[in-house]
């Protein structure tokens, strides 16, 4: 996981993916050709030895989920609300930093004495919830915030227990982090890389870049909800971390192509590769606008196996990851021969 750990602790919600890109930039500018569209998507040409008749685009999402500043109240502390789908339940408590500059805070809500009995049984809303930034009144945080700041979680990116990864942001900085490796490899047939902003707001770039490559055939880089902890029993579990890739038959916004689908399991199987899929048919991805654009795209997902999703804590097992990236490099040429 040669990209990861700096993917994921660069700053990057939905609509400021700016850091993420320069990054990404830095790291393929001597390896591949590259554009940024007018959106912001990074769109990256791999030569290969040869061109294919079918074109294919591999791609991940930039962005993460996060928040937005709203309001100033007078007591110096800020009103927010959420860039992406986040739970409130993973909120209250968390340390988070606004803006560039990185100012410190901490999200906040009345305290539990306050609260009357029912309520103390609820999850708080995002809309009773604050973050204090240790500021006396409001003039004095207008001088560091900024309606309209973006606000990012603070969390640490940790190795523990049996190869695990707890980290923000691995929805998608995994995916970007598989993408960078493959660029890195030989190619045997031109390939297209594609970056995306604006996924956890509705799939906005996915939409944009897609109908610029124009592919044939897709394959999506993602993390997907793994529900395998005490409590959780059978199909209700989604899908297992140190179980390898999970490859989606469908989603709520996607029915993927099952030539795709079948060939990714027989291709697990032949190099011994670990690969599983979703017991639940839920969620979705950028594969929602690219297999609709233009004549088409056949389309899969390959997806990592990822606890708390969507928060500051995101945990991933390594070896999951390896199967993801071993997988896709030898679907890479394989998907053109369908």
């Amino acid at each position: 996981m040669k990209y990861l750990k700096e993917l994921c602790l660069i700053n990057g919600v939905s609509g400021n993916e700016n850091a993420v890109r320069d990054f990404i930039i830095n790291r393929i500018k001597d390896k591949c050709e590259y554009t940024i569209d007018n959106l912001g998507n990074v769109i990256a040409l791999k030569k290969g030895k040869s061109t294919p008749d079918k074109k294919l685009m591999i791609c991940a999402h930039m962005d993460e989920v996060g928040f937005i500043v709203t309001y100033i109240n007078d007591d110096g502390t800020i009103l927010f609300d959420t860039v992406g789908g986040i739970d409130s339940s993973v909120i209250m408590g968390r340390r988070v930093t606004i803006n560039k500059n990185n100012i410190k805070g901490v999200i906040g809500s009345l305290p539990v004495h306050r609260l009357s009995a029912d309520a103390r049984e609820k999850a708080p809303k995002i809309s009773d919830m604050y973050i204090d930034i240790g500021a006396s009144d409001k003039a004095e945080a207008e001088k560091y915030v900024k309606l309209g700041d973006f606000v990012y979680f603070d969390s640490d990116f940790i190795k523990f227990g049996d190869n695990m990864i707890k980290s923000k942001a691995i929805d998608d900085r995994a995916g970007c982090s598989i993408m960078l490796e493959l660029i890195e490899k030989e190619h045997q047939y031109d390939t297209y890389y594609v970056f995306n902003v604006q996924e956890e707001i509705g799939l906005r770039g996915s939409g944009v870049s897609a109908y610029r490559v124009n592919p044939d055939i897709a394959i999506v880089l993602e993390a997907t909800t793994a529900s395998d902890i005490d409590g959780v029993s059978g199909a209700k579990r989604v899908c297992h971390l140190g179980q390898g890739a999970v490859v989606s038959y469908m989603d709520r916004s996607t029915m993927y192509d099952r030539d795709l689908y079948n060939l990714a399991f027989d291709t697990a199987k032949e190099n011994n590769i670990k690969i599983q899929t979703k017991t639940v048919v839920a969620g979705g991805n950028d594969s929602g606008a690219i297999h609709i654009s233009g004549n088409g795209v056949k389309t899969m997902a390959v997806s990592l196996p990822c606890r708390y999703l969507h928060s500051p804590s995101c945990v991933i097992k390594a070896s999951d990851y390896d199967d993801a990236l071993n997988l896709v490099n030898i679907l890479r040429d394989k998907v053109l021969t369908l």
